[in-house]
This record gives C-alpha cells, structure tokens and sequence, in this order.
C-alpha cells in the first residue's frame, strides 16, 4: 500500500531516476512507473519533465536559491565572511548532486536546446544562482561591506564557478576525491574576500 502522496512519490521516483540514468533519458513515462502510478497522473501535478527536473533540484537538493534570495533581502546581517562560506558550501553541495543529473543533456544538443528553451519558458534556468549572488553583493555593496568599485558579477561567476567546477574536476586525480567541502568554501570565501570586501580600508567595517 502506498503511503507516501503520489506528488512525493513522483519527486523521488524523479530525482533517483535522473541521477541513475541521466536527465536525458529519465522520460515521464519511466518516472510514473517507478512512482506507481501512471503517466496522466504525473502531468496533474507537473506540466513537463523540465518543471519536473527544476522541481527536483528546488526541492531535493541543497537550498542554494532561497538562501541568496533571504540573504539578498536583508544585507548586513552577520559577517560577509561567513554568508560568503555559507552560499560557497551550498553552492558545493548543490553542484555536486544536480551534475550528474544534469551531464546527460550535453551529449545530445538538440535535446539541450529544447530543454534550454523549456526553462526558459518556466523562468528557471543554470543563470539564476549567478544573478542571485550579484544581487546579494550589490546589496552588500549599498550597505557598504562591499567595495564600491567592485565587479560584483564578475565575484559571483568566480565563486559559482569554482562549486560548479569542485563537481567534476577532481575525478581524475590520484584519489578522485573532491576536496572536503567546509575547508573548500571557506576557502573560497576567504580568497573573494579579499577582492572585494572594505575590510582592511581606513575607517571600513569588518567583514
């Protein structure tokens, strides 16, 4: 007997199925089977397989939107230093599992291009973490814990880039192993800090 509501069972049916197969070719039809429960059901709760994906990564994976998003409304809550490892550590977090998922699509360009699309249609897309992190650094930058010349985008495409990047750059190494993720994002954090933070300036705030 099934416990668990069938919109539930649909996200996790989704979300294994994609890390095991592949975005590519998880279809709908594969995911209501494995959810036990039929095709037509699965379109009463999710228009597509793309709203379907974006729905996993929101709800499944690691928080990284919400936490910019509350971050970018309220600047100037506690250290930019430990905020920038906070989103750094998610960031991490959220690229090493939606990757895998993800991978698949890049092998197949037609496919991308139409799953690029469908996102955009549904206002999601890869894009968003980046504009994000700008909007919480420009935040920061109007409070005045962010140097006033400094090229916001460019820090948030730096960061964001190096998380996206700790998900598949190690697995040729000796080890294959990813570098631990508390030291990596602050790390990180420490390294952007010194880019752009007022801290160290004559009469500016700490971090």
């Amino acid at each position: 007997m099934q416990t668990k509501p069938a919109r539930v069972r649909i996200l996790d049916a989704a979300h294994e199925l994609m890390l095991t197969v592949g975005l590519a070719r998880a279809t709908t039809k594969e995911i209501a089977r494995a959810a036990g429960c039929s095709e037509a059901a699965l379109y009463k709760y999710f228009d597509s397989k793309e709203e379907l994906f974006v729905r996993v990564l929101t709800e499944r994976l690691p928080r990284l939107t919400p936490l910019l998003s509350g971050l970018a409304a309220e600047p100037g809550q506690g250290t930019l230093a430990g905020n920038l490892t906070e989103i750094a550590r998610q960031a991490a977090l959220f690229y090493e599992q939606s990757f895998p998922i993800a991978a698949s699509l890049y092998a197949e360009t037609q496919l991308k291009r139409r799953h690029d699309e469908a996102l955009r249609t549904i206002g999601s897309g890869p894009h968003l973490p980046i504009q994000g992190l700008d909007a919480y650094l420009r935040a920061e930058q109007a409070a005045g814990r962010v140097r006033a010349d400094a090229d916001t985008y460019a820090a948030a495409s730096l960061l964001l880039g190096a998380c996206a990047q700790r998900a598949f750059a190690y697995d040729a190494t000796e080890t294959g192993e990813r570098p631990p993720v508390d030291e990596f994002a602050a790390r990180l954090a420490s390294t952007l800090l010194g880019g752009i933070s007022v801290a160290g300036t004559p009469g500016g705030p700490r971090p």
